[in-house]
């Protein structure tokens, strides 16, 4: 038996071997999906379509029902400016038929479906970051401030602003504390002004 306990052992190390480079193969696919925002941008489509489908199929159809509502968001348009085949009687029945008539029409219905497809796309993606931070500890969302000096975003753990390179703990609004530089600049003054006489 022998023969067996070789293959055996032969078959475990194949078998060890396989398993590590798969958990390399896995950690590396890991590393490069959570890097910079690769995992934010394949899946940013998805989520589009998903809380798109969410919006227009379950959360629109429902508001539509409300009594003043009396047909979906979509479909809701005032006519601006009418076109050749309106119909003083009925108006248009949909936005297409209104516009392939080349009335002018406002849109409004639309506009709405979109301003909560952007909510819900932006809710959702700010879950999934939360919820990454939660299951991997590793900060995504990170809190930001303005700087005082030229406005603009940085980290709340900064200590220089990356724009204008001033410090965030105040220490530029000070004023100067060793008397001698205090007393060098004059000195300087007076020397430049009679230099130049």
């Amino acid at each position: 038996m022998r023969g067996l306990d070789e293959s055996t052992e032969v078959f475990l190390r194949t078998g060890q071997k396989a398993q590590e480079q798969v958990r390399h193969a896995w950690g590396g696919f890991i590393n490069f999906a959570a890097r910079d925002n690769v995992l934010e941008v394949a899946l940013a489509n998805a989520f589009t379509k998903v809380v798109t489908s969410f919006v227009s199929d379950l959360v629109l159809p429902i508001v539509s029902l409300l009594p003043f509502l009396n047909r979906n968001m979509d479909e809701k348009f005032a006519v601006l400016s009418k076109g050749p085949n309106y119909d003083q009687q009925y108006g248009y029945n949909t936005l297409y038929q209104a516009r392939e008539d080349g009335a002018l029409v406002l849109a409004y219905g639309l506009f709405i479906e979109t301003v909560l497809n952007f909510l819900g796309v932006s809710l959702t993606l700010y879950a999934v970051g939360h919820l990454y931070m939660l299951i991997f500890h590793d900060k995504v969302i990170k809190p930001t401030v303005r700087c005082p000096y030229c406005k603009q975003y940085i980290g709340k753990s900064a200590l220089r602003c990356r724009h204008c390179s001033s410090w965030q703990d105040g220490r530029e609004d000070e004023p100067r504390s060793d008397e001698s530089s205090r007393e060098e600049l004059p000195n300087a003054e007076a020397s430049s002004v009679r230099e130049v006489i």
